[in-house]
This record gives C-alpha cells, structure tokens and sequence, in this order.
C-alpha cells in the first residue's frame, strides 16, 4: 500500500490536527521520500515509518511537538540535519537497520538538544573501533546508545514502568482485602474445626458412656444369673439333704 493511502486511512475520519500517534510501518514510498504527511500534523507526537522504502528524509514536513520518531529498517544514509530543522523536540529517535555508516554522518544530530535515546543498531557504524565511546562523546546529550547507557545499563521501558505504578496503586487495597479475607476464612475455618473436634469428643464419649453402661448393665445380669444359679443350686442341696434324713428314718 502507498504511504499516501495509508496515511489517509490511518486518520479514520480525523483531520491531521487531531492526530497524535501515527504508525504508517510497511507502506511503500513511491520516490523514497516521506509521501502524505504536511504540516497540518502540528499535533503529532509519536510517528512510526518503519520498512517503509525510505532513502531520504528532505521531505518531512515541520513536526514541532514530535517526541518519538521511529524509522528503523531503511536505506537512509544521511541528511539527518533535516530532523534538527523539523523536529527540534526529538527525545527518542530509532534509525537501526539504514545505512548509515560513519560518525561524520550522525553529527548532525548535535543540535537535537533533547535527544536522549538513539539506535542505531544494524547498521554500519556499529563495527567502527570505539564506536560506543565516540558517539556518547560526540552526542553529549544521549544517555541510551541501542537501549543501553554508557555503564551499560539497560534503558527502563517506559510502558512497563507505567503499568508496574498503575498495577501498585491497585494492589494496596486489594492486598488488605485479600489478608483480610484469609484471616476471616481462617478464623471460620478454625470455628468449623473447634466445632467439629467438639461434636467428635462429644459423639466419642457419648458411645463410651454408653458401652460403659452396656457392660454394668451386662455385669449386673451376670451376676443375677450366678446369684440365681447358687441359689438353685444350695435349694437342690438342701431338697437332697431332706431326702437323705427320710431314707436314714
């Protein structure tokens, strides 16, 4: 698809002065040049052209509020002193993967007084000798060189970084709700089990008792039936003894 096409698309029934944000990544330039894009976009802030054929940049228009400007994965090879003309508010700007090739040609990048991230990773200037300690010297004011700082620290997403505050200032109340749930299921669950451990000693010493009084009972038969067999017993003697006095007679 044209730059031009996708641009107008892009604007879905805005005008250009509505725009903010615009991404136009894998569109073609027809001439190599930016195509659809004037100075109506006053408002832009963040513009994306990446792989979109670009060799020159002559033709971007005035972008005064632009902060970011990505264009990795062209055939740009100079004429960067358009971008300080044009878009003077630059802080981020992505030129990876073009083909630019020597510091002489990253030096017009001097007076983009704001830039504080530049990548310019695939490209060739990177297989320069010190060429990490000679752009941050000849850019004084970059302080990220291909996501990375001079001691080599990584550069902080600045998105992550948003949603990490967001997901904090939510998490404070949640998490005091959350303790205090567990402590409530906690405590029911220890009231369940107290009841629980209650009703199974009150169960299990109902059934002692009752076996207890099962076996009293049981011993108080017993010992009915061996009193009522002793007693059978000394009647019989006695009726026997009877008997033998009549015989003696």
């Amino acid at each position: 698809m044209e730059m031009k096409k996708r641009i107008s698309l892009e604007l879905r029934n805005r005008t250009p002065q509505e725009v903010a944000e615009l991404v136009v990544d894998n569109c073609r330039s027809s001439c190599g040049d930016v195509e659809g894009l004037t100075d109506d976009f006053k408002e832009l802030e963040f513009l994306s052209m990446v792989n979109v054929g670009l060799t020159s940049l002559s033709k971007l228009p005035s972008l005064p509020k632009l902060r970011k400007l990505e264009l990795s994965d062209n055939s740009i090879s100079g004429g960067l002193e358009t971008l300080s003309e044009k878009c003077a508010n630059l802080t981020y700007l992505n030129l990876s993967g073009n083909k630019i090739k020597e510091l002489s040609t990253i030096e017009a990048l001097q007076n983009l007084k704001s830039l504080n991230s530049l990548d310019l990773f695939n490209c060739e200037i990177t297989s320069l000798e010190d060429y990490r300690e000679s752009v941050f010297e000849l850019l004084p004011q970059v302080t990220y060189l291909d996501g990375f700082d001079a001691e080599d620290n990584e550069a902080p997403d600045s998105e992550a970084d948003d949603e990490e505050d967001e997901g904090d200032e939510g998490a404070g109340p949640l998490g005091e709700y959350e303790d205090e749930d567990d402590e409530d299921d906690e405590e029911e669950e220890g009231s369940e089990g107290a009841e629980e451990v209650g009703l199974s000693y009150l169960m299990k010493k109902g059934l002692q008792d009752e076996e207890e009084d099962d076996d009293y009972v049981e011993e108080e038969e017993v010992e009915e039936e061996e009193a009522g067999v002793r007693g059978e017993k000394r009647k019989r003697d006695a009726e026997d003894e009877g008997e033998d006095d009549e015989d003696d007679e």
